[in-house]
């Protein structure tokens, strides 16, 4: 059987695949015929999992392999299109192949794992309703109750990064075992609108690297993540593009408002910020942002160092 799994909601890839293994280990107790092949992790070859393909499992067991990312490498992605027939004749063998973020529709893989694989899942970024209800759930499984409002003010101070929803849902459980209400999502939680992020964004598009480092190094000093960072540098300058396509179109201020459906506050800074750029420069920073979060994820660079020629690049 051949699972593919795809998309930018990297927390319900690693979610739903977690709940594939964990059922395989509940009637596979032996747990050596499980493969996980994950090129950023560097712990199997394809060539490891290319035997067992074409190795009877042991003990007449179901063998379980799972290749993590593997658009990540042009080597990797050649060498599963070299065994796609023996991937499509598996009986013994569930494989299940999972890539974040998007893909292009020009790639061999992902037209062969698209149009054969007998289970496909894409998994978007939750917005709206959707985002709403998956974190009543996740009150819910954690057998907590949450305010309507609250919902609403969480989803607005998070967003849909669903990584830090989870630890924001997990401290907030902590914290109290009564309904959460507007006061404890006040109390406890940090607005995705931070104004250090929104500095460093006007420093880079006043041309100053000098500032934008010293910035990010405060941030790195006060313990934010070179991921988080990044996550939020990326945020900001999507939004920023988004506003300059919609006043490259002629679009009145309100109507952007209301087109790109975010908070007013990040509205007036991206449509202040983006005067700063060029359509064509925008474009090619955040492919330069792309680029480096790709890196720092196959393990190329270090995300400190990454962060730091990111900024000198901009």
């Amino acid at each position: 059987m051949l699972i593919f799994f795809y998309g930018k909601d990297t927390y319900r890839i690693k979610e739903e695949t977690k709940k594939i293994i964990l059922e395989y280990k509940k009637s596979h107790k032996s747990g050596l015929n499980l493969k996980i092949l994950n090129p950023a992790e560097k712990k199997l070859s394809f060539d490891e999992i290319k035997k067992d393909i074409h190795q009877t499992p042991m003990f007449k067991e179901k063998k379980l392999i799972i290749i993590a990312n593997p658009f990540f490498s042009a080597e990797l992605k050649d060498k599963i299109l070299e065994e796609k027939e023996n991937l499509l004749k598996l009986k013994e063998i569930t494989a299940l192949i999972y890539q974040e973020g998007e893909i292009g529709g020009k790639e061999k893989l992902f037209n062969f794992l698209k149009n054969k694989a007998e289970q496909i899942k894409k998994f978007d970024l939750l917005s709206g309703q959707n985002l709403k209800n998956w974190v009543r759930n996740k009150f819910e499984e954690k057998k907590s109750k949450i305010t309507d409002i609250a919902v609403e003010r969480l989803c607005q101070y998070v967003g849909n990064d669903l990584w830090r929803m989870d630890n924001e849902i997990e401290k907030l459980t902590n914290f109290s075992k009564k309904t959460i209400g507007e006061k404890e999502i006040s109390a406890l939680t940090k607005p995705l609108i931070e104004t250090d992020i929104f500095r460093t964004i006007d420093a880079i598009s006043q041309k100053n690297k000098h500032r934008a480092l010293e910035l990010i190094h405060n941030h790195l000093k006060r313990g934010d993540s070179p991921l988080y960072l990044l996550t939020m540098i990326n945020y900001q300058f999507r939004n920023i593009l988004m506003v300059k396509s919609l006043i490259e179109k002629r679009q009145p201020y309100n109507t952007i408002a209301a087109k790109t459906k975010l908070h007013p506050f990040v509205v007036k800074k991206s449509y202040y910020q983006s005067k700063n750029f060029s359509l064509k420069e925008l474009k090619n920073i955040y492919n330069k942002i792309f680029q480096t979060d790709l890196n720092i994820k196959t393990g190329r660079i270090e995300p400190v160092i990454a962060i730091e020629l990111l900024m000198a690049s901009i």
